[in-house]
């Protein structure tokens, strides 16, 4: 359970706090929870409660880096209401999470580089206020699980993660996630690094593979890029599968 003071609204005593029954989440899923919000010495009139999912995503742009927030997935989950002075409230929600929902959390470990949070929107007597972003983990689903297990015993090591700009094909999101890696066994000699990105829908898991090729003694190295679909049901030992579009990609 996660339970954070999030505002106090334009100083005039009107607090919201948003508890969390679900802050570990996967894509596709429900988050649940509920926004609590008090009044303090006065009457005031909320116009609307809203959540956002917002995503932290990295910028490259001359030379530099920043980092930019993305909110990709809002919801109004409470309407216009009087809220006397000295009174509470509290509205349960139930929100879906978009299918393609960066994963932020392996086997219990954070991803090094990916941040994503919920805010809670405010909209009191017509002004706006936010409050800072409360963290939600989202976990893999049993497919996309899969592929990460089968790399790692392939030898592949986990080197970072971020979000970037721009759309895949297929997707919607106006940015995409990069799992990176670096290459171990006998992929060794012919891969310098490896990226991984998730396309996910309801009929199962694109994986794009996008690898910096070694170069030989008579040619430069190159990048090389595969894809291929996973269902859903899926979910198994897929280290021939990888192993298989692994090669293909070599050959490329």
């Amino acid at each position: 359970m996660v339970l954070r003071k999030l505002l106090s609204a334009f100083g005039v005593g009107v607090e919201v706090d948003t508890l969390l029954s679900t802050p570990t989440v996967r894509p596709g899923g429900t988050l649940q929870g509920e926004v609590r919000f008090s009044s303090g010495k006065s009457d005031h009139r909320v116009t609307a409660i809203n959540l956002e999912l917002v995503a932290e995503v990295e910028i490259e742009r001359d030379d530099t880096t920043r980092k930019a927030s993305y909110s990709f997935f809002d919801a109004r989950v409470a309407g216009e209401l009087e809220l006397a002075a000295g009174s509470s409230h509290s509205v349960p929600f139930a929100i879906p999470v978009p299918w393609e929902t960066p994963v932020t959390t392996v086997n219990g470990h954070q991803l090094y580089g990916m941040r994503l949070g919920v805010s809670t929107e405010l909209e009191l007597a017509g002004a706006l206020d936010k409050g800072d972003l409360d963290p939600l983990h989202v976990e893999p689903l049993p497919a996309q699980a899969a592929v990460l297990d089968a790399l790692a015993r392939l030898g592949f090591t986990f080197s970072g993660a971020d979000l970037e700009p721009g759309t895949v094909p297929g997707s919607r999101l106006p940015f995409y996630q990069e799992i990176e890696y670096w290459p171990g066994g006998r992929h060794r000699a012919s891969f310098k690094e490896l990226e991984l990105t998730f396309v996910t829908s309801p009929a199962g898991v694109d994986v794009i593979l996008e690898a910096d090729k070694r170069g030989g003694f008579l040619s430069a190295g190159r990048d090389a890029v595969n894809r291929f679909h996973v269902p859903h049901a899926e979910h198994g030992d897929l280290t021939g599968l990888l192993t298989e579009q692994l090669e293909l990609l070599a050959r490329r």
